[in-house]
């Protein structure tokens, strides 16, 4: 099985886990959400790191053309998700937009972004 594949099944095997607790017991997937996201730095460094890892192994069969695109994909099925939330995703969306320290507490994520798309560019246009 080549890494790609591997990279698609633990996420599949993650989100059938996820779907079955959620419906089984919802409450005990709060537990793991608390637990992950109450080290926000601990999970940041993590998260930076897999996706480092993960990027890796995708551009060893794809362009970063490819993995933007498909990232699209994956935007507009987040999105369709989220819609079902709309009023909540707002209200989360003027807490932090109101939070004019949010750029500095998100500098490296968007660092990455932007020299991500940076990338991106150079590939289509150069």
């Amino acid at each position: 099985m080549t890494p790609v594949k591997m990279i698609a099944l633990v996420f599949i095997v993650f989100a059938l886990v996820k779907i079955a607790v959620i419906c089984v017991n919802p409450l005990s997937w709060k537990a793991f959400v608390r637990k992950i996201y109450g080290k926000p730095a601990v999970t940041a460094i993590v998260s930076l790191i897999m996706a480092a890892v993960i990027l890796r192994y995708l551009l060893r069969e794809l362009t970063i053309v490819q993995v933007f695109a498909s990232m699209t994909f994956m935007m507009a099925l987040m999105m369709a998700q989220f819609a079902m939330l709309g009023n909540e995703i707002i209200g989360l969306s003027d807490r932090f937009l109101n939070d004019r320290t949010i750029i500095k507490k998100m500098w490296v994520p968007i660092t990455i972004w932007i020299a991500l798309m940076g990338w991106v560019l150079y590939e289509l246009f150069v």
